[in-house]
């Protein structure tokens, strides 16, 4: 079994924190390497997907994730020198646990005394950390991969849309898109990709990777 990192915004987490009708998949775009060549037989979308292949950089069934997000940590500043640049860089030091904190995350909107600029920031107070730069001991929420295949983004079923963690009620469903015909969770899917992709990205209907997941609830 081999664990990695997974970057989900607010509403991903969110959704995958439900209790109810809560995400258990998620699609990411195949990133370098060129699948439009692909073909039934060898190199087929389902080879890709597969163990032997080792091309999935989310793992497979049996593996796990853990997912970074936005978060707030307590900690201070201080500059340390990068000797590959050839110069100081402000490198946050994280004391949220030596100072007996417990991490708090923005999909939770808490109310945290946030402190925005560097300036005196050696002493310590709560920053706002990027998901990218969460440590794997703040993460909340660890996953366990069920199923990795490789498909075209348009070939979301209206089932996988609502895997997805996607309601009707979340998004704002302006009526249907030119031309769209497609069921009310799979429009609600394209309006929250377009809204993290950008407005063309479902009609680029890019190669992506399908992850299915469950998560995992450890004892307190």
């Amino acid at each position: 079994m081999k664990e990695r990192p997974i970057l989900m915004n607010g509403a991903m987490v969110r959704a995958t924190l439900r209790d109810e009708a809560s995400k258990t998949q998620t699609r990411r775009i195949v990133k370098g390497m060129a699948l439009d060549w692909l073909q039934p037989g060898m190199f087929s979308p389902e080879y890709v997907a597969s163990p032997g292949s080792i091309l999935s950089p989310y793992g497979f069934a049996g593996d796990r994730l853990y997912v970074r997000e936005t978060f707030f940590a307590y900690g201070r500043w201080e500059t340390r020198h990068n000797e590959k640049k050839g110069r100081d860089e402000w490198h946050f030091v994280d004391m949220t646990t030596e100072c007996d904190r417990a991490y708090q995350y923005a999909a939770d909107n808490p109310d945290v005394p946030v402190t925005t600029s560097r300036n005196g920031g050696v002493t310590p107070a709560w920053w706002k950390r990027p998901a990218i730069h969460m440590p794997r001991a703040a993460s909340r929420i660890t996953l366990e991969v069920t199923g990795v295949r490789v498909e075209r983004l348009q070939e979301i079923s209206e089932a996988d849309a609502r895997a997805e963690g996607v309601t009707i009620e979340e998004r704002h469903m302006n009526g249907y898109c030119a031309g769209e015909t497609r069921p009310p969770s799979i429009r609600a899917f394209r309006e929250l990709w377009e809204s993290i992709n950008g407005a063309d990205s479902w009609d680029a209907n890019p190669w992506v990777w399908v992850v299915e997941f469950r998560k995992l609830e450890f004892p307190c």
